[in-house]
This record gives C-alpha cells, structure tokens and sequence, in this order.
C-alpha cells in the first residue's frame, strides 16, 4: 500500500477536520439513501464497499450469480458521478485488453504515420473486474500496478490514472472448472474480501418486487470524487491509541503458525498467516468506519468489526483444513476469543 509518511502526530481538532468529518458521515448515510432506489437490503455488504472507498483500496466481492455484485458496483458509480468501467474477464483477456496498447495511427494532414497510446478500460475512477478469476495469471497481474500504484506502464511509459481510482474484483465461488485462482500477492493487494450472502426471505421478495416492474431512478450525488480524495486523507489522520494499534498487529502476527503465540488451531490449519498489510488495512478500516460513525477515535471493537473481510483471504489454510472443512472464517473467530486486549487505551 503506498502511504506519505509523515512525523507530525495525527490529530483531529482543527474546525476544518470536524467539519469534513460531518459531511463525511452525512455523506454516507445520503450515498445509502440513493443505493437503496435500486439495490435492496445487503446493507453490510454496501458498508464494507463504502469504507473501500473512504479507506482509497479496492475489494474483492464473492458470491453466487444474481446478488447484484455488479449492479451494486455499477449503481455505486453513477451516484457518485464517477467514470465506470466494466472488464469481463474471459480466458482469452490479454493485459493489453485491460491496459490499453499503441497503434499505428496516420496522420491525414502529413500523411506520416505514428504510435498513438489507446488507453484501455483501467482508464477509469470505479474499475469492476468481473469474475477475475476466469483469466489466466498473467492477464490478472496487469491490475497489480494500477491497484497498486494508480498508473500503468505500456512500453515503457507510464500513464498515471485519475482519481480516485478503485478496482472492485468479482469471483463467482460455485465454479471453478476453467478458472484461476488469484496469486497470494495479488490477493494480498485488496483491502477487504467482502462475501455477499443470499437475502432474507423478505428482501429477497422486495429484489423480485422491485426488479420485475419498470424501474428508472433518479440519483442524487451527494459526494463527487473530490469529496472522496478529500476523505481519504481526514482518515489518515484520525489518532489511534498505541493499545488499539497493538491489538491490531497482535491479531495479524498471531495468525502466522510460526508465532510463538499462535494457538494449536492456528498452528494446525494454516499454511500462511496475514501479512503487514492486513495491519495496515486493519487499522485505516477501523479509522474510516468510527469517523462514519461520528466518531473521531478507534476502538478495539472497530478493529474487531474489520477482522474478517481483512483477514479471511490473507489467513490461507492448509490440506488438512480443506480436508476437515476448517475455513479461514472459523480460525479469524478463534483469534478473536484467543487475542487479549489490552486492559489500557480506548
């Protein structure tokens, strides 16, 4: 993740900073109001997507066909005001096919003719890369730069993207003849995997409801991309007590089996623990989601709220616990008993 350091101690007192942090709260509750025109229910789900956004990673949302994964990211776009893109990633997508690639192109005027750059559909504020894990790796390693530095080299030269910039990744969990699993270092590189479940009965009526008559929403955009950089940075800046921090790194250290604290399920089920970035990702969820909150310090019980979607793609198991049905859901509950908080700090 690529962060500006900075030795000047995060505060959260100058007028400005409250302000921006009001309208951030109201801004969240008002970019709900306009989802929910169209996309009904799934409220965790539309959470964890807007920490995505006010935290600046990108998310990797599972789940079977028809939950709206990408009418959610879609409609999320267009409330915002923000340039979309959606690739279909297929078996035969080449990294050019996302990226963009030169062209011969000929001048009419000189009749000469030149490389012309064609960006690509990264070229984008809001990416959706559907069903990922139906390219080859070589195809998904072209999002790495992008995601990971906000720019694409083609070439030789480097093309730096508009922000904001977001990539949300979709992958389809109940197929998986003529897929490819995405390398560790790539999964590494999203903030939260998100796991959309079917509704309940009664949401699941409003979808059929709602989706089976005519439907034309008119948004309102309540945030523009702006505001979003805008909140990127308050997040960074809100303090967090060392105790809190601490609790954070204690759950990601403790998830590695070689740790001399690690527990025996810990140490039995799993082949790799969390890396550094889950700490970090832990740490900016939990800012972003007490200023959403209206507050404007962290608690264990935000870092507590974020352990799953950060951790369960970096927690990754072994044979034996895909043989006995151990998920990596299952060992983050069992740090969450097993990890002491500190008795001091918020």
């Amino acid at each position: 993740m690529e962060t500006t350091l900075s030795h000047k101690p995060a505060v959260m007192d100058a007028p400005e900073d409250i302000a921006l942090a009001d309208k951030m709260n109201a801004g969240r509750k008002r970019i709900e109001e306009e989802l929910a025109k169209l996309i009904v229910g799934q409220g965790d789900v539309v959470n964890q997507v807007l920490l995505t956004l006010f935290v600046g990673g990108n998310s990797l949302i599972v789940g079977v066909p028809g939950l709206a994964k990408t009418l959610l990211i879609r409609t999320l776009a267009q409330v915002l005001d923000l340039k979309f893109n959606r690739i279909q990633f297929t078996p035969d997508l080449m990294p050019s096919d996302i990226t963009g690639t030169d062209i011969i192109q000929e001048d009419h005027a000189t009749g000469r003719r030149q490389m012309v750059f064609a960006p690509g559909p990264i070229f984008a504020n809001i990416v959706l890369a559907d069903e990922i894990n139906r390219t080859p790796p070589k195809t998904q390693a072209a999002l790495l730069e992008a995601m990971q530095e906000h720019r694409v080299t083609i070439q030789g030269r480097t093309y730096t993207l508009d922000e904001p910039f977001y990539v949300f990744a979709t992958q389809n969990p109940i197929e998986l003849e003529g897929t490819y699993p995405l390398p560790e270092a790539q999964l590494d590189r999203f903030m939260f995997h998100i796991v959309i479940e079917h509704p309940p009965e009664e949401e699941e009526y409003n979808v059929v409801r709602t989706t089976t008559a005519i439907i034309d929403p008119k948004f309102e955009r309540p945030v523009t991309g702006e505001d979003l950089i805008a909140f990127q940075r308050l997040v960074r800046r809100v303090p967090v007590a060392e105790p809190v921090m601490r609790y954070a790194l204690s759950l990601v250290r403790t998830s590695r089996p070689k740790a001399t604290n690690a527990p025996e399920l810990i140490k039995k089920y799993v082949a790799f623990g969390a890396s550094v970035r889950a700490a970090q990702y832990l740490t900016l969820g939990a800012k972003a989601k007490a200023l959403t909150e209206g507050r404007y310090h962290v608690s264990f019980d935000d870092v507590r709220a974020m352990a799953h979607s950060v951790m369960r793609h970096r927690v990754l198991t072994n044979f034996r616990a895909e043989s006995e049905g151990v998920t990596s859901d299952a060992l983050i509950d069992e740090l969450l008993k097993v990890v002491p908080m500190p008795k001091s700090g918020m």
